[in-house]
């Protein structure tokens, strides 16, 4: 009988090493290698059970048990995805629910600087983004993003920097608006708050041999940069989770960009003006969605439809702060213990703002917006409230565009996000509902009706009148005859 290589046992102990696999394979070129190579196999992996089973805890167990279920009949990197099991928002996050789920796309050594600071290689799931450490198998506790929970993402050029390289910024729902520093008001929640994630990637193209996974071969085709593979598996991984509405926006010179010019890269317009919120200094990034304060911990993000109003103080001769008042409405800012446990702040400050960036500041971004004008806020909280209504309510949403590609053609051709496109449905609703109430009401026709039956009156009894005239005077002229 021919003794081949325990390929199942093999790949569950190397999962997280094919460079092993293959050294493996390779070497196993007699059967007595060949049986080493599986006695070696069998006793690490009966280790590993033994001493998970006994003193480990319940998630490695776990991860365990999964290693050991026939989905490991698959091909290494693609084990069946498994559902997540009922739980708890917490067991959604763990890094257990992430590894049921089978790596799609790896792209290796990815400088991340928050939550952490370290080279972590990122994985892309059907469910999930997380960083693992090289070498390794298990996402790390913390640094796992359901694709679902993402609410605002950005493609950022970073500041100060001779060599150009980009931000990702990828903020979660409720871990960007700033908090009072306070205690959590339920002190037995064990659930960690996701904070945002932020990675930097260079100009270049990804090193060969470090994009691995069942999709590196679609990846192929968009990794002539980092930028263009990242913003593919990005935007392609969230819409195939279901996330339609966060989308990737990138910083626009167009739209906002400082007069002062970048010492290290002179030819290049800066999208971000240098401010202080404390003691801290950082980046304030005008972007077409808000305004983004980084890279220091915590990163802010002040979204356009929270923002009430936009005010100037201590404007000196060669700086200036801006103050920027929030809607705290506690209708809509509904997790306060996420952002760390304290209320939104109604007003926050940046300060020591370059005084050659406040025409452009107040004319170009903040006049433009209208956030100067309080009156304004009212509209853009109505913007906000639609499109939490359309988040809760996806299938009236759809009902919307059905009608709307019926009655006119493709709604994806109008060159309008989902968003835009539902505020212009609610707004003709609206618009159209006045009308049929006008059509419905006409305040003129009843008086006209009147009117006109008062003049048929009065020219039969003017008629009336006439002919008795006429008749008297035939009278008299008669009587004198």
């Amino acid at each position: 009988m021919t003794v081949q290589l325990d390929h199942q046992t093999l790949g569950i102990v190397f999962q997280s090493r094919p460079d092993i696999l293959a050294s493996i394979q390779t070497a196993a070129d007699s059967p007595a290698r060949i049986r080493l190579f599986n006695d070696i196999a069998s006793y690490v992996h009966e280790r590993l059970g033994s001493a998970d089973a006994q003193d480990g805890p319940a998630s490695k167990r776990r991860r365990i048990d999964v290693a050991q279920s026939p989905t490991q009949t698959h091909p290494i990197g693609h084990t069946q995805s498994r559902p997540l099991p009922a739980g708890s928002q917490l067991a959604a996050l763990s890094p257990d629910a992430a590894s049921q789920d089978f790596v799609l796309l790896e792209i290796n050594d990815i400088s991340i600087t928050a939550p952490q600071r370290k080279k972590y290689d990122l994985c892309f799931t059907k469910n999930f983004l997380y960083a693992r450490a090289p070498g390794t198998s298990v996402p790390l506790q913390g640094i796992v993003y359901p694709w679902k929970s993402i609410e605002h993402a950005f493609y950022l050029p970073v500041p100060d920097k001779s060599q150009v390289q980009y931000n990702y910024v990828l903020l979660p729902r409720d871990s960007y608006l700033p908090t009072t520093k306070q205690g959590s008001t339920n002190p037995g929640d064990r659930q960690t708050p996701l904070e945002p994630l932020v990675f930097t990637v260079p100009a270049t193209a990804p090193k060969p041999g470090s994009v691995g996974g069942p999709s590196v071969k679609t990846a192929e085709a968009v990794s002539d940069t980092y930028s263009s593979l990242f913003h593919w598996a990005l935007t392609t991984s969230m819409r195939s989770a279901g996330n339609h509405s966060c989308q990737l926006i990138g910083s626009d010179p167009k739209l906002f960009h400082s007069v002062a010019r970048q010492p290290h890269r002179p030819n290049e317009k800066a999208v971000h003006v240098k401010a202080f919120r404390g003691s801290k200094d950082g980046f304030l990034f005008f972007l077409p969605t808000g305004i983004l304060w980084g890279f220091k911990k915590p990163l802010l993000f002040l979204p356009l439809d929270r923002i009430v109003a936009v005010s100037y103080t201590n404007v000196l001769r060669t700086t200036f702060n801006i103050v920027v008042e929030l809607d705290t409405d506690h209708h809509h800012v509904r997790s306060g213990d996420a952002n760390g446990g304290g209320a939104v702040e109604k007003e926050i400050e940046f300060g020591m703002i370059d005084q050659e960036d406040y025409r452009g500041i107040d004319e170009t971004y903040v006049r433009r917006h209208g956030l100067a004008d309080r009156s304004m806020a009212e509209q853009r909280k109505a913007k906000r409230e639609l499109a939490e209504n359309i988040k809760k309510h996806p299938a009236a949403a759809g009902e919307g565009d059905i009608e709307g590609k019926a009655e006119g053609g493709s709604a994806a051709d109008d060159g309008l996000t989902e968003l835009e496109r539902a505020q212009r449905e609610a707004e003709q609703r609206l618009q159209d509902e006045e009308d049929e109430m006008e059509e419905d009401y006409d305040p003129g026709s009843e008086g006209e009706s009147e009117g006109e039956g008062g003049s048929s009156e009065e020219e039969e009894d003017d008629d009336e009148d006439a002919q008795g005239e006429y008749d008297e005077d035939d009278e008299d002229e008669g009587g004198e005859d």
